[in-house]
């Protein structure tokens, strides 16, 4: 089964049904029932579009593409102002974002190892839990680092995800977390694993030592494997709406990030968040959660995402 036909479309709709009524629904109510789509209006949408998080840059270029398109009255049509929204959306995401790619990936190597980070709260642990089940269904062997040792209530809460996912877990309680680190991708590479997925304590971008030890983390790991970690993913809160760009750039100032992950874009009308975070940082979104459920993390696949909030 190709990646496309396990993506869940009701369940991405449903999830960023708050989104879409944020920026399409706005978008409606601006046009219908105008006889002439004219400078005004075109302003009403920029301003629609700046509001809806995706920011005033990807604004302004959608927004002057509509102006180009709109020649005469034939073009000034809600479902031809979609159809260039769409196109200018799915124009920031490079191949790379494919999903496919993504999996391509990880299966080149084993043991393939990720570095899962965020602050608190973010949804980092369920993540793991969620990730290490998408990638068990790809029928790769899975095991789970509890890194999170400030936290007993992490390491209690990522063994329910580990069982749930019908994966490995090595606990980081009373542990050191790059000493969690060695144990697990030790126990990887001697017991053939596919996947290693640590997750790392929640920490504060503005927590210097913190950060640091994330440092720390790299180096073990590559003292048992070179180019480990493989993958860093940063998990954002799809609720936090442009501060997600500023949590990015200081994590970006202590490791290199690969991917991002975003969760609770159920419900929330912070989802435009999406488009402006690839267009400022370059970085793939390889997930996004819509739900609590082990099988609410979703592959990212842009055209699938912009349908559901434009459509």
């Amino acid at each position: 089964m190709g990646f496309l036909e396990k993506i869940n479309f009701k369940k991405i709709k449903d999830g960023l049904q708050t989104t879409h009524n944020k920026i399409m629904g706005r978008i409606s109510e601006v046009i219908t029932g105008k006889a002439i789509i004219d400078e005004s209006t075109i302003d009403e949408l920029e301003e629609i579009l700046i509001s809806s998080d995706i920011g005033y840059t990807l604004a302004a270029k959608i927004i002057d593409k509509i102006r180009s398109e709109l020649k005469n009255d034939k073009n000034r049509t809600i479902e031809n102002i979609k159809e260039i929204l769409k196109q200018e959306l799915l124009s920031i995401f490079p191949k790379e974002h494919n999903a496919e790619y993504f999996l391509d990936k990880v299966k080149s190597k084993k043991p393939y190892v990720f570095l899962i980070v965020g602050i608190n709260g973010a949804g980092k642990t369920t993540t793991v839990g969620k990730l290490a089940k998408i990638l068990k269904d790809e029928n790769l062997k899975v095991i789970i680092g509890s890194a999170d040792t400030f936290r007993a209530a992490a390491n209690e809460q990522l063994d329910i995800w580990a069982k749930r996912a019908e994966v490995e877990i090595v606990s980081g309680i009373s542990k050191d977390p790059s000493s969690v680190v060695f144990d697990t991708i030790s126990k990887a590479i001697s017991n053939n694993y596919d996947v290693v997925l640590i997750d790392t304590a929640g920490r504060l971008h503005t927590k210097n030592d913190l950060m640091f030890e994330l440092q720390k983390i790299f180096k073990v790991a590559q003292k048992l494997l070179p180019d480990a970690p493989h993958e860093v993913f940063l998990v954002l809160d799809g609720n936090t709406g442009q501060n997600a760009i500023v949590q990015a750039t200081e994590f970006e100032k202590f490791t290199k990030l690969s991917g991002l992950v975003i969760t609770k874009l159920d419900g929330t009308a912070k989802g435009g968040v999406l488009f402006k975070i690839v267009s400022d940082k370059n970085l793939p979104i390889r997930f996004i959660g819509v739900g609590e459920g082990i099988n609410d993390l979703q592959f990212f696949d842009p055209k699938t995402i912009i349908d559901a909030i434009v459509n």
